[in-house]
């Protein structure tokens, strides 16, 4: 029996996944809606592999304008089990320097109005995303990373922001005094989504500037984070290839039973409608 694909979304810069053989393109109509273009389907090192582009080839979406419920139901329906995600991401620390590798376990969400949920319309359901990030998922990219030249953090936060605007120098300064260690604009309805999905989820944060608080650092600009963007994609792909070689066969993670008794609505009264838009990433929970 052929393991499960397990999905990579590609974040800026990151458009495609180098190496993908038997490459197939799969153009999915989710419950949702329209993912943010269709999935590449193939196969890196015999591992089955499914690549989005979150923002569209061609980097054609904000990430407010992202359909984030759409690309992980697609994700879902496509047997994905685990989900890594690759993300440009400004650092918050001295430490943590452009073209460092950041692997979060914690999310801070200062979002406003996007969707992150699969419920409602008659069905409720809480999940814990007291830890965002599976464990399992994020030490075998750990491990990967450690098989090359990247200067790795494993572990810290992750603070994800509205945008498209990059951060007031005033507001880079209070994430700052919070002590995360990112910044980016995608991550925290992902991994809400994807624990809802009882999908693994791990980020693999490519750092390309300081933000805005570094005195001693330009501000953050598009130019420069375009300049570091092509280096990031190939460190990125490097270690994605590795990580599909150490991923176990078995998920023993609680994100693989995530929804086990997170739904509290009465199976009786689930609406027939809500029924059918669930079934792709909860169908197993709803009899």
């Amino acid at each position: 029996m052929s393991a499960p694909p397990v999905g990579v979304l590609g974040g800026s810069g990151l458009y495609g996944m180098a190496g993908l053989e038997q490459a197939r393109e799969e153009r999915l109509r989710t419950p949702f809606g329209d993912p943010s273009d269709a999935y590449m389907v193939g196969r890196i090192g015999g591992r089955p592999v499914a690549f989005l582009a979150r923002h569209g080839r061609g980097h054609r979406l904000m990430p407010g304008e992202i359909n984030f419920r759409a690309n992980i139901c697609g994700f879902k329906m496509l047997g994905v089990e685990r989900l890594v995600s690759v993300s440009a991401v400004g650092s918050m620390k001295e430490d943590i320097r452009p073209l460092d590798v950041v692997l979060p376990d914690q999310i801070i969400d200062r979002t406003h109005g996007r969707v992150s949920t699969f419920f409602g319309g008659g069905v409720v359901a809480h999940v814990s995303v007291a830890d965002p990030t599976c464990a399992d998922l994020r030490a075998a990219v750990a491990a990967a990373s450690r098989s090359t030249d990247v200067r790795l953090h494993d572990g810290g936060t992750y603070v994800c922001i509205e945008g498209p605007q990059f951060s007031s120098r005033a507001e880079s300064l209070v994430y700052r005094s919070w002590g995360v260690d990112v910044i980016g604009m995608t991550n925290a309805q992902e991994a809400k989504l994807a624990r809802e999905a009882e999908i693994c989820y791990a980020t693999m944060a490519m750092v390309t500037d300081y933000d805005c608080w570094h005195e001693e650092e330009a501000d953050v600009t598009v130019a420069a984070v375009v300049a570091r963007l092509h280096d990031n994609a190939a460190r990125a792909q490097a270690i994605l290839a590795r990580t599909l070689e150490l991923i176990p066969a078995l998920r023993p993670c609680p994100c693989a039973t995530a929804l086990r008794n997170a739904i509290l609505t009465d199976r009786a009264h689930i609406p027939e409608e809500a029924r059918q838009r669930l079934r792709p990433v909860a169908g197993r929970h709803l009899d």
